[in-house]
C-alpha cells in the first residue's frame, strides 16, 4: 500500500473523541498519526493500518 505524509485516512473504529480521520504523518514500519478531531498522534505498526484503513483523500 503507498500512503504519503500528508494524506488523510479513515479507520475501521473512531477515536475517543468521536474522530475517525487521521493525518499521516510519519511513514515507515510504524506510522505516526494525528487525530483531526483532538490532534492526539499516536504510533501504529503498518500492517495495523492497513488493516484497519477504510479511505484515503489527498490533504
Amino acid at each position: 500500500m503507498d500512503l504519503k505524509v500528508g494524506e488523510i485516512v479513515k479507520l475501521k473504529k473512531p477515536h475517543p473523541c468521536g474522530n475517525s480521520e487521521w493525518e499521516i504523518l510519519r511513514v515507515g514500519m510504524d506510522f505516526r498519526l494525528k487525530c483531526l478531531g483532538c490532534g492526539h498522534q499516536i504510533m501504529i505498526p503498518r500492517k495495523q493500518v492497513e488493516k484497519n484503513l477504510r479511505n484515503v483523500r489527498k490533504p
